[in-house]
């Protein structure tokens, strides 16, 4: 596995197809890598993808990880800090940004009408 990203000009990018669901998350989330990987065994490398919700998808458990994480939520509602049953929590519409170093709770997430996100996860050299 390569962990170092591709020069890539500017190409299209489909948003209906290439979609992989998440290992780990429940049904609704799924990603496109658009550059690089991560290898979180040996705490190295650098990714780069799109994150799509489907409307109605929701996590039921916080998240946290030992790499850095920018998101950018590109288009619909994403709502954070909702129960195990999908209720409640903060509600945030595009354009919206975060930035979260490594060890940070977020989440849990939840779309009423569906997401993109645009994500970007790296590892620094210093493990938190």
């Amino acid at each position: 596995m390569s962990l170092a990203k591709p020069h890539l000009e500017f190409s299209s990018v489909s948003m209906s197809e290439g979609f992989a669901l998440v290992p780990g998350y429940p049904q609704g989330f799924t990603e496109k890598i658009l550059a690089g990987s991560l290898d979180e065994k040996r705490g190295i490398g650098n990714r780069t993808r799109i994150l799509k919700l489907d409307p109605g998808a929701f996590s039921t458990k916080p998240f946290v990880h030992d790499y850095w994480e920018e998101v950018y939520l590109l288009s619909g509602d994403l709502i954070v800090g909702n129960d195990e049953k999908g209720c409640g929590g903060q509600k945030f519409s595009g354009p919206t940004y975060a930035c979260r170093p490594p060890g940070a709770a977020h989440g849990p997430f939840k779309s009423e009408g569906g997401c993109l996100l645009y994500e970007i996860h790296y590892y620094t050299g210093d493990r938190a």
